[in-house]
């Protein structure tokens, strides 16, 4: 009897802690749990945004100074894309707030920094504080396609603002922090029951845990889907407010789920959803967002 009652009082201690650290999610209209501030999580991401700056040094594109005139128009066209998404961004937490949401806008408070590191990883991100950071190898993905990377593909930037959006959405939706809440909230969890089955049967104890594990990864990676979708919403939005074609964004998530052959393993064992899932996810919200589009930036050819 006495370890259900410490399993009853660490999960009582645990829902205490999750409805103190709640708030609203204007982009949701959801109430969620996160327990760190935004001034913790900038923090966090500036110290590993220059982590990864030194990390790379040698890589990093004009960071000391330009390399080519290549590198300096690459580096130009990103924060000219940055830019343009970052002013969306503060334009829509605006129109959020006079709206009636009641939360905390952070795009305009934010660091923003826009950096292009050489490399093959086709990848990008924006951590906590408006740090952005593009790898040369997603300039063919959103460019020409043509497994090179040159400056045409800079030419068309739209499938590439698809990206940066969608990085800068996570951000916005503070998913870093998120994640990082439900983490120690999971680790807390786990904690209290290993208290509460401290006297179990070894290989008892050794089940309830390793179910327990299971659950809270599979709860995770959930959570984690739920942020790409959310930040691809928030992204699609960037978009059009930026005046970049929309019509680009399911192209590109087909042509991110055809590299490395397609192989990819089943969307509930993934933090990411199914790219041919984000794809027809963008091509349902498209009506809504082609409309918006030729109300602020006039009709698409």
């Amino acid at each position: 009897m006495g370890r259900f009652i410490v399993i009853l009082l660490g999960l009582a201690g645990l829902a205490l802690y999750y409805f103190s650290n709640q708030e609203v999610n204007p982009f949701s209209g959801e109430r969620e749990f996160n327990a760190i501030s935004i001034s913790q999580a900038s923090e966090l991401g500036a110290q590993s945004y220059a982590q990864i700056l030194q990390q790379e040094r040698p890589n990093v594109l004009c960071l000391d100074r330009c390399q080519s005139e290549v590198a300096r128009d690459v580096v130009s066209e990103v924060r000219v894309i940055g830019e343009r998404l970052q002013r969306a961004a503060v334009e829509y937490e605006r129109d959020l707030l006079d709206a009636g949401w009641d939360f905390t806008p952070v795009s305009e408070d934010f660091a923003w920094t826009y950096n292009v590191i050489q490399s093959d990883q086709p990848n990008a991100f924006c951590l906590p504080g408006g740090y952005v950071a593009v790898y040369t190898g997603i300039l063919d993905v959103t460019g020409n396609f043509d497994g090179q990377v040159t400056l045409a593909d800079l030419e068309d930037p739209d499938k590439l603002a698809v990206v940066m959006g969608h990085e800068i959405g996570h951000a916005m939706a503070h998913h870093g922090a998120k994640r990082m809440s439900q983490s120690q909230l999971a680790q807390l969890g786990m904690a209290a029951v290993s208290v509460g089955v401290g006297d179990m049967d070894p290989g008892q104890r050794q089940m309830v845990l390793g179910a327990m594990g299971v659950a809270a990864q599979g709860g995770m990676m959930a959570f984690s889907r739920q942020h790409e979708t959310e930040a691809d919403r928030i992204g699609l939005e960037l978009l059009v407010r930026a005046c970049y074609d929309p019509r680009e964004a399911p192209e590109l998530w087909e042509r991110m789920g055809s590299l490395g052959g397609g192989q990819r393993p089943p969307e509930w064992m993934s933090t990411h959803p199914a790219s041919e899932t984000r794809a027809q996810n963008f091509r349902d919200w498209m009506p809504e967002y082609i409309e918006m589009y030729e109300a602020n930036c006039g009709p698409l050819r």
